[in-house]
């Protein structure tokens, strides 16, 4: 996870700040923790700080130097949760749950990661996932942050054929959130200039879509989670 080392995560901030975006996210992956949780390129923690309460025992991986001091300052405190910056979960220990939540689209190819991370699971352990959704959205914004790849349901089954695992369930959230990323995409075949300058307003587009939450999680459950803009995936052992 090399091309983590430099990664200084200029989306983190505005993201970390859309409350009801990552409520809705806690209320997702809260069910599926418990035990002793690995959450693989944490961030800045904004999520860990909200479930470690589900948890026996927490160890943040992040392998970014920038981002790594940032968890050393909000963390060093708070005794059930670890830090690690070293590459030490292959090395025999086992652990309940692992926790990847918009890391997977940053490996070109992640089959010997999420082999690996199987094997390191306890029996009955899980891979919590969590990628963004649709290849027809990729845009320069994930070209830019480091996606290499957006994924549906079949083409993320493509990644899990090193392993076998026991039962895989997915489904897509953020309904709203897709279609206004829909829309964007059309505005980027419409006008290269609007592509080239996404940045601007950036963070007053990543609150409008924030306040748009609440309504994108009553169309998620009036159309079965049938579309979204991610998907959330949990691998059981």
């Amino acid at each position: 996870m090399s091309n983590f080392l430099n990664y200084n995560g200029w989306e983190l901030d505005f993201f970390d700040k859309a409350n009801n975006f990552r409520d809705y996210q806690i209320d997702i992956i809260k069910n599926n923790l418990s035990g002793s949780v690995v959450e693989i390129g944490p961030g800045n923690g904004s999520l860990c700080e909200k479930y470690n309460i589900f948890c026996e025992r927490v160890v943040l991986f992040e392998p970014s130097k920038n981002l790594f001091s940032n968890l050393e300052r909000k963390f060093k405190s708070n005794k059930k949760i670890e830090l690690n910056n070293n590459e030490f979960i292959f090395s025999g220990k086992k652990f309940d749950c692992f926790l990847l939540m918009d890391v997977i689209e940053h490996i070109k190819d992640p089959k010997i990661l999420l082999k690996n991370l199987y094997n390191s699971l306890n029996d009955n352990g899980k891979i919590i996932i969590n990628v963004p959704a649709f290849q027809h959205l990729y845009s320069k914004f994930d070209k830019d942050v480091g996606h290499f790849k957006r994924y549906s349901k079949k083409s993320f089954l493509g990644e899990l054929s090193l392993i076998q695992p026991n039962n895989i369930k997915m489904k897509y959230y953020d309904s709203l959130g897709y279609f206004l990323s829909a829309i964007s995409q059309l505005f980027f075949l419409l006008s290269s200039k609007y592509n080239k300058n996404y940045k601007n307003g950036f963070q007053k587009k990543i609150k409008l879509w924030n306040f748009l939450i609440p309504i994108s999680k009553i169309f998620d459950k009036c159309l079965f989670n049938s579309v979204g803009k991610s998907l959330f995936i949990v691998i059981y052992k």
